[in-house]
């Protein structure tokens, strides 16, 4: 298969990059420190089982369902690939 101008294991310095980025990125919204004892979004109450399960949770499940359904559709694009990946 030609691959243009793109040199030998761009394919797969591409993938590399799009994992490394999901990974920073998950690791930047891990929660540190105490976890509150309402959610921030609706004030339902946190139980103590989630608060010792997640560090740092802020938000209740159905908010955090909820969120996390909205960030879904943000990932998966590689912002980092090539010009040559971009000109096809």
């Amino acid at each position: 298969m030609a691959t243009g101008w793109a040199g030998d294991g761009a394919v797969q310095d591409q993938i590399d990059a799009t994992v490394k980025d999901a990974i920073e990125r998950a690791r930047s919204r891990l929660g540190t420190g105490p976890g509150r004892a309402a959610c921030e979004e609706c004030e339902t109450p946190i139980p103590e089982a989630r608060r010792k399960a997640v560090p740092g949770v802020r938000l209740c499940v159905a908010c955090q369902e909820a969120f996390d359904e909205e960030e879904a559709g943000h990932a998966g694009y590689n912002r980092r690939g090539s010009k040559d990946s971009q000109l096809r």
